[in-house]
């Protein structure tokens, strides 16, 4: 008989997480706009300042999504090329595996009531005299950082009360594998974030109901999962934001074929590097060394082929941008930051008035003015 108490827990434990990580999410967002955008378009260089820049933001920012509207953003306002934002996107996908090291080495090694309370008490408190400036955004972040602390302690505590009660999926074979996969990929299709379910994988292989390997499959159905998101996100966006969607889709579809190929010997050479680097000795840790493996193993797969997906992607999607009725610059996936909407506005007005100048001096007869360039370079 299954304990309805850490049922309610497990409940509880996932809510707060989720909660927390939106706060802190949406907090961080506004404390770090602008830096966000100067570290973006500044730091995009070469592939490797790109990449670079989408690891280090995703890391401060906690949000693999809030990097891919930015830089969806920047690709619409002509201030990035599709090239270096592919990259960007890449290093969003490895800057977001820090959810997982955070869970492993702070989260579950800690007794973090004692300070998540007093955090989420402080970031209330910022947040309530500081409303409009950047002291109450901090306070957001901070009172997230608090409640997602909390959320962890939850689980943990609900699944070592359900380690004898529940049997994942264990084993070897295609079946089981397939059904490891299902449930990290349903995980993140249901909650719309992979850090949850990564926090559920890490502290589930904590309380023993699941294998090193049997989770490292789930998190690598987690990593696929996301792209179902992507995916549902580009429906009716910009041709830009579709390149940018299927760019993370191909991404995180041979990242995670790769991982799965080489699963077995990667445990184990994880394995070893974890001794090697004097990590402890725990499932969790070992799996958030397997999360930023996978990814950086996909960011190499990545680099020779780069260059030609850039150039397939500049040719799909055309339809709706040729079409100067529909709007080029602006979707829903900027709305999430409000100085990357207003550019895409601006940048969208300024092309609804190059039209009517176009149709005015056709039906006098005059000279056409010259059409804006975009930038479409390719890395």
């Amino acid at each position: 008989m299954i304990d309805l108490q850490s049922v309610g827990l497990v409940a509880g434990g996932l809510g707060l997480f989720l909660l927390g990580m939106g706060l802190m999410t949406d907090g961080l967002k506004l404390a770090a706009g602008p830096a966000l955008h100067r570290i973006l378009a500044a730091a995009t260089r070469t592939r490797v300042h790109a990449l670079g820049s989408g690891v280090l933001v995703t890391a401060l920012v906690q949000s693999s999504s809030a990097v891919t509207v930015a830089a969806i953003g920047f690709v619409n306002a002509d201030l990035l090329s599709l090239g270096p934002a592919l990259w960007v996107l890449f290093g969003a996908n490895v800057g977001t595996t820090m959810t997982g090291w955070v869970v492993a080495l702070i989260g579950l090694k800690f007794k973090v009531e004692a300070v998540a309370m007093p955090l989420a008490g402080l970031g209330a408190l910022l947040r309530l005299t500081g409303e409009g400036r950047r002291s109450g955004a901090i306070g957001t972040a901070l009172a997230g950082f608090g409640l997602l602390f909390m959320g962890i302690a939850l689980l943990q505590q609900a699944f070592v009360g359900l380690a004898g009660q529940i049997h994942l999926p264990q084993g070897e074979g295609a079946r089981v594998l397939l059904a490891q996969l299902g449930i990290g990929a349903l995980m993140t299709v249901l909650m719309q974030s992979s850090s949850a379910a990564m926090a559920i994988t890490l502290t589930a292989a904590q309380g023993g109901l699941i294998g090193a390997q049997g989770a490292a499959a789930v998190v690598i159905g987690a990593n696929i999962g996301t792209t179902v998101t992507a995916m549902l996100a580009a429906i009716g966006a910009t041709p830009n934001a579709r390149r940018a969607a299927s760019a993370h889709v191909v991404f995180n579809l041979l990242t995670g074929v790769a991982a799965l190929l080489l699963l077995p010997w990667l445990i184990d050479a994880l394995g070893l590097a974890r001794e090697a680097l004097g990590l402890p000795p725990d499932p969790a840790t070992k799996l958030a060394l397997f999360h930023t493996a996978f990814n950086l193993i996909g960011v190499l797969l990545m680099w020779p082929v780069a260059q030609r997906l850039t150039r397939w992607l500049q040719q799909r999607f055309r339809a709706r941008e040729e079409d100067e009725a529909q709007p080029r610059f602006l979707d829903d996936t900027v709305l999430a930051v409000p100085t990357l909407a207003l550019d895409a506005l601006s940048r969208e007005v300024d092309r609804a008035g190059q039209v009517a100048q176009r149709m005015v001096c056709s039906a006098l007869g005059g000279p056409m003015p010259p059409r804006s360039r975009r930038t479409t370079g390719s890395w």
